[in-house]
């Protein structure tokens, strides 16, 4: 596992997701519709994003898994400052 490149993979879909705080919404670079938070991560499911990653980075199961866990902290932690962005307030 070339950790190296997962990072950069893993800079380009944070780079391509999209967080606005005023009207609470993600936007990823994946083929869904903008999701809000509370709703965010049960729809952008491992399948989705492993389909992604797969299709347009070429990566095996295990680099897609170290991707997706990351992509989850980076995106948790971006949105963690506001509380209500999760709680839908």
């Amino acid at each position: 596992m070339n950790k190296k490149f997962l990072d950069k993979v893993l800079d380009q879909i944070v780079s391509e997701t999209r967080i606005d705080y005023d009207r609470k919404v993600i936007v990823t670079p994946l083929p869904i519709p903008p999701l809000s938070p509370p709703l965010f991560f049960p729809s952008v499911s491992p399948l989705i994003f492993t389909k992604h990653c797969r299709g347009v980075y070429g990566l095996n199961d295990d680099e897609v898994k170290y991707v997706w866990d990351e992509y989850k902290k980076i995106i948790l932690n971006k949105t963690n400052g506001d509380n209500s962005f999760w709680n839908g307030r």
